[in-house]
């Protein structure tokens, strides 16, 4: 089956019928307001008696999704929606020249209010996933008494956020996003992109060509550079706030935008933020459940239904829906339904570190312990079960994992079998005490369950710098003792009674975010690397552990 019949087939399966089998379509180059002229495509049904219809926009700046585009035009119009799809500047026949972001907000807003004068158009919705959720974003502030409801799914508004963690890049994600989308074909080998030093400089080293946006990426590695608190980034980050219309936010455990995605429903204001909905689900970036080990017949994952659903209730019922939260439980397959995200009642849990029992303990153990390993940049663990990976797109979920021992610069903890089901509800965080022999340095966690057999599936993972994860910050000393914090995602996650919990330590998992050269520094401008002898301790005077976010089991 095609991408294109697998679609049909979506809407077919939706539960929303066909209203009328006959549709117009037309395309336009639309003027924006510096005389620019974009491809422009319009379907719209032709129901006897009608004369306006509820309209849904799309913008898009991949030329790969013309033919998606026209199947969603013709199925949208035989559902009584007219549908308008637009491509941004410099991609495919739009004029102009294509550069990530910065255009969004103003050709979204000329097209919407352009839109918004067409006597055929009764309400306006607009939809997108990814970038096309980021051309919605651009222009959802400036929209109010134009468009009625927006559905953003698989993107946040805090870009520095998706592109860090505490110094470390992601790099499985915008390396190869910037790689496909620089504006020509790049032939390159993927692991050698990612491993070259300086890394500002591969794009005319091995992608034909410089690409000044993604130098500005690699080259700003804390939210308090200049490059993300002033211009169209500072800007981007700020819309949630200024936001009036109500929003359907989509997002999956397993998606790189999902830390992003969750800081833009917080930040979200209050008119908005009372008549939108934030659902979470078991999904990747393609919507795909990717959880295995564990029963997901109700791990719906449709995008089509969903948006059919916000749409029939914003734009053809005109109503206001009222504010509402439905998350995924990983473990227990069910959805559950909550008032607000932020303000759900919260328990904690933790579990200590015993380095030398290798295990977890629920109380601080009162002997001191430690375990050391090389840290070598040449050879860095794999990320594999992930949520911050888009080109190794196999890599992304809650996935089996391999035994614990293969690696020597791998430190594995594992807990006694739980006496009762253990509900991860919201944040992790680990707490380390770590000591190095270089100045600057990186830390990983791995949280997994283990079955009674022995199998162990990730659940979340993160990483932290000591320069950025610490309170001895760049003056650091080589040697001393500090703690360094490990915050992961929020995600819902049940570990049943009989299960054990396992952590992973290290020092890196590449290609989610780039190999640390243990070096102090600009990771960007970066041109040599090292290995580290990494150490890390437990007991009272060091009392390493990890913190979970938890519900009452039921």
């Amino acid at each position: 089956m095609t991408q294109e019949e697998a679609l049909r087939e979506e809407y077919r399966k939706s539960g929303y019928q066909e209203l009328c089998p006959e549709y117009v379509r037309e395309e336009r180059f639309l003027p924006m307001r510096d005389g620019i002229r974009l491809h422009t495509f319009l379907f719209k049904p032709e129901l006897p008696g009608k004369k306006s219809v509820p309209v849904i926009l799309q913008r898009s700046c991949y030329v790969s999704h013309r033919e998606i585009l026209e199947v969603h035009g013709a199925e949208l119009a035989k559902r009584g929606y007219g549908f308008v799809f637009q491509f941004c500047r410099g991609i495919e026949e739009s004029q102009g020249e294509w550069v990530p972001n910065i255009h969004e907000r103003n050709d979204g807003i000329d097209t919407v209010k352009w839109l918004a004068a067409q006597p055929w158009a009764e309400t306006i919705g607009y939809w997108g996933c990814s970038y096309l959720a980021a051309a919605g974003w651009a222009m959802a502030d400036a929209v109010t008494g134009y468009v009625a409801s927006m559905v953003l799914t698989h993107y946040g508004t805090d870009r520095f956020k998706s592109a860090y963690e505490k110094g470390m890049f992601r790099q499985d994600v915008l390396t190869s996003w910037s790689m496909q989308n620089c504006g020509w074909e790049v032939n390159a080998d993927y692991d050698q992109v990612c491993r070259y030093m300086p890394q500002k400089e591969v794009d005319v080293a091995l992608w034909g060509g410089e690409v000044p946006w993604y130098r500005e990426y690699v080259c700003n590695t804390r939210k308090e550079d200049a490059y993300w608190q002033q211009g169209w980034w500072k800007q981007l980050d700020e819309i949630p706030e200024k936001t009036r219309i109500p929003l359907l936010i989509v997002e999956g455990w397993y998606d790189h935008h999902l830390g992003s995605a969750l800081e833009a429903w917080k930040k979200l204001n209050p008119g908005s933020r009372a008549h939108s909905r934030l659902i979470l689900g078991p999904w990747n970036h393609g919507f795909e459940v990717c959880i295995q080990g564990q029963k997901t017949e109700n791990a719906k994952n449709s995008e089509i239904r969903m948006m059919l659903e916000w749409f029939d209730e914003t734009l053809k019922e005109k109503k206001l829906p009222q504010e509402e939260v439905r998350t995924y439980q990983i473990g227990e397959d069910r959805w559950q339904t909550w008032e607000s995200w932020e303000k759900r009642e919260k328990q904690q849990r933790i579990f200590y570190f015993d380095f030398s029992k290798g295990s977890l303990e629920e109380t601080a153990p009162p002997d001191p312990g430690k375990a050391s390993y090389v840290y070598d940049p040449e050879q860095p663990v794999k990320s594999w079960g992930a949520e911050s990976c888009l080109y190794t797109w196999d890599s992304i979920g809650s996935l089996l994992q391999p035994p614990p021992g293969e690696r020597t610069d791998v430190i594995t903890l594992l807990s006694l079998p739980l006496s009762e089901d253990l509900r991860i509800c919201g944040k992790i965080r680990a707490e380390l005490f770590v000591s190095s022999d270089c100045e600057d340095t990186a830390f990983t966690a791995k949280l997994m369950r283990v079955t009674p057999r022995g199998e162990a599936y990730h659940i979340r993972s993160s990483i932290t710098t000591v320069s950025q994860g610490s309170a001895a910050g760049e003056d650091y000393l080589p040697g001393s003792c500090i703690q360094v914090n490990i915050d992961m995602w929020e995600i819902c996650c049940t570990v049943k009674k009989g299960e054990r919990l396992r952590l992973d330590l290290s020092s890196s998992n590449y290609p989610e975010y780039h190999i640390h050269c243990n070096y102090r520094g600009v990771w960007g401008e970066q041109g040599k690397k090292r290995k580290a002898l990494q150490t890390l301790y437990s007991g009272k005077e060091a009392p390493s552990r990890i913190l979970l976010e938890t519900e009452e089991t039921r």
